[in-house]
């Protein structure tokens, strides 16, 4: 989605029940009786009472939601872990340099500068090239933190065009520190496109939590037919503009606002089935009716029902977490018993991205499982 990014994962539990003051003996009879001065309860303002009325839909719409998938039968796939995938750098992007909690990155003409809690280690490259970023992400450091940015050279508008496996797209600064693209991915794009290629025909490819749709548009440009989902309107939109500018308007690709999980129980329920699922979903979220994600207590249903999705000859599921307390191996162990008696192979590890430079240094992005037939 959307990474994507805008999806759904837990809410807070209701308040405590108020005092009952509407019978005798209360606290509040007791104070007229001692004459005592008595502050009235404060009324909620009314903007909070939709907030109120949402959050309890989203438990209500969480506690629904079945946690573990069923056990299946059958041979495990073949196996392989710890598996690194590594992004050395493409034409559009480079990793410039890392240390001190920070990245310098390349995104086509535009030097960025972001924070990174991995790179521990001290910087390889001089102040003078730190000094020449064109943008600076300050403010919260947590991946989903919000701040702002800060461009010290010319201001600069919201959007920058760019180019990645010869798909164009925009760049974006979000408060969330995020650029409208993760090109860690550029791993998996690039299996996915060589895989819909030497397929040939028009493979059917679902984007889950497809967030600016750089993904889709990989897709699409290799000849896939794709469908797009992402809970968040603005992240749809995003996709949209990103089409329109890689002249792919023509191209057979759905763009559907939905909560991914019941998107995916409606297509189960039609009997749709696709060659290529891929899914990024985040730690935490809420669709658009106030759906709650939970990553630890949805994943597990959410690829059990992907696994359903594929078709009889489909080329692959592909599954990637970040910013979670968990080992790949937690990834592998999952997508192995979901894909018992599939056969294949199931690949797990981490994304990595290797520094374009003398020092050379791989900074991890996220964990992966990748079932492949």
């Amino acid at each position: 989605m959307v990474k994507s990014k805008n999806h759904a994962r837990g809410a807070r539990s209701a308040g405590k029940a108020g005092t009952d003051t509407s019978r005798p003996g209360t606290r509040r009879d007791e104070a007229k009786r001692d004459q005592r001065p008595v502050k009235a309860a404060p009324v909620k303002p009314v903007a909070e009472r939709p907030a109120r009325i949402r959050e309890e839909k989203w438990e209500k719409a969480s506690a629904t939601v079945p946690i573990f998938m069923p056990r299946r039968e059958g041979d495990r796939p073949e196996g392989r872990a710890p598996v690194i995938l590594e992004t050395s750098g493409e034409h559009g992007y480079r990793l410039l340099d890392t240390g001190l909690g920070l990245k310098l990155e390349q995104y086509g003409d535009i030097r960025v500068v972001r924070p990174e809690a991995q790179a521990l280690w001290p910087r390889a490259l001089p102040d003078s090239e730190w000094d020449a970023a064109d943008a600076i992400f300050t403010g919260d450091t947590e991946e989903d933190g919000a701040g702002r940015w800060r461009f010290p050279r010319a201001a600069l508008g919201e959007t920058w065009p760019m180019r990645l496996l010869d798909v164009d797209f925009f760049g974006r600064f979000t408060a969330f520190r995020h650029v409208g693209v993760f090109p860690e991915q550029i791993v998996h794009w690039a299996w996915m496109m060589e895989s819909i290629k030497a397929r040939g025909g028009k493979p059917k490819v679902l984007n889950l939590f497809g967030y600016t749709g750089v993904a889709s548009l990989a897709a699409a440009a290799a000849g896939a037919e794709v469908t797009h989902v992402d809970a968040s309107k603005k992240a749809i939109g995003w996709g949209r503009e990103n089409q329109a500018l890689a002249r792919m308007t023509e191209k057979p690709i759905r763009w559907i606002c939905d909560d991914a999980m019941k998107f995916i129980e409606r297509e189960l329920r039609r009997g749709n089935t696709y060659d290529i699922i891929l899914t990024d979903p985040p730690r935490f979220g809420r669709g658009p009716e106030g759906e709650v994600w939970q990553l630890f207590d949805h994943l597990p249903k959410m690829l059990d029902i992907c696994r359903e999705l594929l078709s009889p000859k489909a080329i692959g599921l592909v599954l990637t977490a970040y910013s979670i307390r968990a080992s790949f191996y937690s990834m592998h162990e999952l997508m192995m018993e979901t894909m018992r008696g599939r056969g294949g192979l199931v690949e797990s590890g981490e994304l990595i991205i290797r520094e374009d430079g003398a020092a050379g240094r791989a900074l991890s992005t996220s964990l992966f499982s990748r079932w492949t037939q």
